[in-house]
């Protein structure tokens, strides 16, 4: 499933970057979404990215934390979660990627040049459900220094919170932190309340 999505990612986004018509229709433009009922934008945009920085950081992050998210999926389907991994982590993503932008075609519905494009929302919701699952475990911040999960996940709330007041640039911080906050979420969505034991296991 993660070997899938990055290849479909990378192809549609190489694909983007050669013919801009593809790109126009594929990323998400609020005002094509709100007013001609485009919803299929929703999806797409996450599967184009702005240029190949952009895509292969967040491929690397995506198969970092997907691994650990997928295999931990396995394991409680096995003791009893009814969501099939595969099906799981697809919600995820997908879902990830879908609601971290819900936000901006509300916002920006009426902006008809405003775009955005990339799966930093699924991606988010990747990093932070492998928070979930084992809060307690290293991220590495910056490639360099390590630090709690959890810790990671206060300062990056705190960071992309302060972002979105003040923006700068082209990032699209509120597609973060929605996509943040649906990833940590999410367990417990299809897992049941029974994923909270996991999480609070995971400080012992």
């Amino acid at each position: 499933m993660i070997n899938i999505v990055i290849i479909l990612t990378v192809v549609v986004s190489a694909l983007c970057f050669r013919d801009r018509r593809l790109f126009d229709r594929l990323s998400l433009k609020p005002y094509f979404v709100y007013h001609r009922r485009q919803w299929d934008r929703v999806v797409t945009h996450g599967f184009v990215h702005g240029d190949w920085t952009h895509l292969i950081v967040n491929m690397f992050v995506f198969l970092s934390f997907g691994m650990f998210v997928m295999e931990s999926f396995r394991v409680q389907y096995v003791s009893g979660v009814s969501f099939k991994p595969e099906y799981r982590f697809l919600l995820l993503y997908i879902g990830g990627i879908a609601v971290a932008l819900l936000y901006d075609v509300f916002r920006r519905r009426n902006e008809p040049y405003y775009t955005s494009v990339g799966a930093s929302g699924g991606v988010s919701a990747v990093v932070f459900t492998s928070v979930f699952l084992k809060p307690m475990s290293n991220i590495y911040l910056m490639a360099i220094i390590p630090m709690p999960a959890i810790i990671f996940a206060v300062l990056y709330i705190a960071y992309e919170s302060w972002s979105a007041r003040n923006p700068r640039g082209r990032v699209n911080h509120h597609a973060h932190l929605a996509g943040a906050v649906y990833g940590f979420v999410f367990p417990v969505l299809t897992g049941g309340v029974s994923q909270l034991d996991i999480f609070l296991n995971g400080f012992r």
